[in-house]
């Protein structure tokens, strides 16, 4: 989903949603409102952290979800709240001329709101099937699998015409992982143990405005290795 127009030519920062964009996992707050939520919460957990595959955790949990009304379903995604910081953060992203864009493996209900509302340029994320005005137990969308985002981001690349290199990648969790060494500098943010042993740099708490500094430093160092002269940040 493109939220704007952009050129291809901006530097391009790739974001996860839940635990990063978002102060929650959109899947366990879903689950509450149909009471498995502390079910689905354990195995997101182990999911997020790499213990099971992350197709089959997402799928056994979508399928606990099965006959929630979408009207309580849209309640929960007006609901769901921003991390700290990322109006900030986005902002910021901005003045610099950043393309921003969110690679989700949790659902459009969610995503494309918390894109429109950060002002984001492009969101992906899974559907919820819905079936007379329920949710079906059933998902569908491009970031179903471990290795979804890589490919993702790869094609969005593709489109825009720039290398996955000169671009930056934001994640929390297992299915994040699939960015290192794909993107030019993958930051670990509120990271699970696991991504923060294997990410190029690590932004600790729960505050995005923390990113800023380390953003705008691993933009200038990038600039000055591809153009072999400064570049100034405001």
């Amino acid at each position: 989903m493109s939220l704007s127009s952009g050129d291809g030519s901006k530097p391009v920062i790739f974001f996860d949603m839940d635990s990063t964009v978002i102060d929650a996992e959109g899947i366990i707050e879903l689950a509450r409102a149909k009471g498995v939520g502390d079910y689905v919460a354990e195995v997101t957990a182990r999911a997020m952290n790499g213990e099971i595959d992350f197709e089959h955790a997402l799928r056994e949990r979508v399928r606990l979800l099965r006959g929630l009304p979408m009207q309580k379903a849209l309640e929960v995604a007006e609901n769901i709240p921003l991390m700290p910081g990322a109006e900030k953060l986005m902002k910021e992203l901005k003045s610099l001329g950043f393309r921003t864009v969110l690679i989700s493996g949790g659902f459009t209900i969610i995503a494309n709101r918390v894109g429109r509302r950060l002002g984001m340029d492009e969101v992906y994320a899974n559907e919820l099937v819905v079936d007379d005005g329920a949710l079906t137990g059933e998902v569908r969308g491009p970031l179903t699998r471990q290795s979804s985002k890589k490919e993702v981001l790869e094609e969005i690349c593709k489109s825009l015409n720039i290398s996955p290199r000169d671009c930056i990648a934001v994640g929390d969790g297992s299915n994040d992982l699939c960015w290192k060494g794909v993107v030019g500098t993958f930051i670990a943010f509120n990271a699970k143990p696991v991504v923060q042993k294997a990410a190029d740099l690590i932004v600790d708490g729960k505050n995005m405005e923390s990113l800023i500094p380390v953003i705008k430093e691993e933009y200038i160092r990038h600039a000055k290795r591809t153009a072999g002269k400064e570049t100034k940040i405001p």
